[in-house]
């Protein structure tokens, strides 16, 4: 048992590493494509990638009877959750021309947060102390991010806080689809929904070349293959296994690696005040979750 929990921790770290190298590898691509060719291309190649492996599953076990009456169709599953997706992903993607990958992967991180905030507002959920906590110190955290000295939120920053928005509006929305459908064919269906939408947007405001798209191979390949379909593989697979504080602590770790890649690869740089405003928000993302998983253990 402890050697799976390691494994499932060791390869949640490898998850969390590929997404946060994946803001760099968005932050390259757009040197030859628009922001819309490259989500809409790497977002297809991750719903190939993951495919095969959702065509192989059973059908979807029989639901218990207090939800047998709520499934829903596939198709309109995949169209919601993929809508959601495209808003996020979308303004996450065209952020990135105007702020550093660092400041997108922390700023982005504040989904975390956000859920339990959203819960509230939808489903009278009310939030626990460990949300209130999280949202101040990561509140705090954005304004020494990225408040500039007329007190206003950087275009770039704004962009990625929204996309922050939208990032948890989608993972509530898969929190009440999930159950309905088989997740892994939703999750190609999400990809194949938030690519098409991306490509018909693509049509409309940017070139579409070839050649661009050829240019910038490397990057689209990582940020589809790697980030969207062998991370999604490999948390799925570790979170078999772990414990859900263990995956909420690791995978928070992408905004670290994003900042770390942004340094190494792109040569980025954090002023003490940014480096604070990033230490703030990390502290509220574990404080949500960890007070979170406290009161589950207690219950």
């Amino acid at each position: 048992m402890k050697s799976n929990a390691l494994r499932a921790d060791i390869l949640l770290f490898i998850t969390a590493a590929i997404w946060g190298v994946a803001f760099v590898a968005q932050r390259v691509g757009m040197d030859n494509v628009g922001p819309f060719t490259f989500n809409g291309v790497r977002f297809a190649l991750g719903g190939l990638v993951l495919l095969p492996l959702a065509l192989k599953r059973s059908n979807l076990p029989p639901l218990p009877h207090t939800l047998e009456k709520k499934r829903i169709s596939l198709w309109l599953a995949s169209i919601l959750a993929g809508v959601f997706l495209f808003g996020g992903a979308s303004l996450q993607q065209v952020g990135l021309l105007y702020t550093t990958a660092g400041k997108a992967g922390f700023i982005t991180g504040l989904y975390v947060v956000l859920v339990p905030i959203g819960a509230f507002i939808f489903s009278k959920a009310k939030p626990g102390p460990g949300a209130v906590a999280g949202a101040g110190l990561a509140a705090l955290g954005l304004y020494f991010l990225s408040m500039n000295e007329s007190f206003s939120l950087a275009f770039g920053d704004l962009l990625e806080l929204m996309c922050a928005v939208l990032f948890a509006g989608h993972v509530l929305i898969i929190g009440r689809l999930a159950p309905m459908v088989d997740p892994l064919r939703l999750a190609v269906g999400q990809y194949m929904v938030c690519a098409l939408l991306n490509l018909l947007v693509a049509g409309c405001v940017e070139p579409l070349a070839s050649q661009d798209i050829l240019a910038a191979a490397i990057p689209i390949a990582y940020g589809g293959i790697m980030s969207v379909g062998i991370a999604y593989t490999l948390q799925v697979v570790a979170q078999q296994h772990a414990k859900e504080s263990h995956a909420a602590i690791i995978l928070s770790l992408e905004s670290v690696f994003a900042a770390l890649a942004g340094a190494i690869i792109l040569h980025e740089s954090l002023g003490l005040r940014e480096l604070l405003g990033c230490s703030l928000m990390f502290a509220g993302f574990l404080v949500s979750q960890l007070w979170i998983k406290r009161n589950e253990a207690q219950t």
